[in-house]
């Protein structure tokens, strides 16, 4: 099983290589799924905004591609390279939160994460509250 610490340096690893030229705020987002594995994945803009694509979908993406689909954790690390300092948390922007609603039970576990290590933990439950997810379409 993946530790909290092995999820932060996936998502380090990760987002170093992002694509983030237009608002240079890299983010990484490393999910471990029920089998234990790790799935990493990095935000990659496009100059046509807002074609580009978020980091944890990226993590999804590789995921189900692997054949595993359901979330069992996820961490996401994000700031900007001008202030590494900030205090802000990178939370997965509503979109996220939903694309993480269909693989993850409202109590898994979102980890949100600066440079130093992890800032705060969510639950699913918490960041999207009365949530719409497959169950509603039987």
């Amino acid at each position: 099983m993946a530790s909290l610490d092995e999820l932060f340096e996936a998502a380090r690893a990760v987002r170093d290589r992002a694509h983030a030229p237009y608002s240079r705020f890299k983010v990484g987002a490393a999910i471990r799924g029920r089998s234990g594995k790790i799935y990493a994945g990095c935000n990659v803009e496009n100059a046509a905004y807002p074609v580009g694509a978020c980091a944890e979908g990226g993590a999804i993406s590789l995921m189900v591609a692997s054949g595993e689909t359901a979330i069992a954790e996820i961490l996401v690390l994000g700031w900007t390279d001008a202030h590494p300092d900030a205090p802000g948390l990178t939370t997965p922007c509503g979109g996220c939160r939903q694309r993480i609603r269909e693989f993850a039970a409202p109590g898994t576990p979102i980890h949100v994460a600066g440079p130093e290590g992890t800032r705060r933990s969510f639950t699913l439950e918490e960041l999207l509250p009365e949530s719409f997810g497959p169950e509603n379409l039987g």
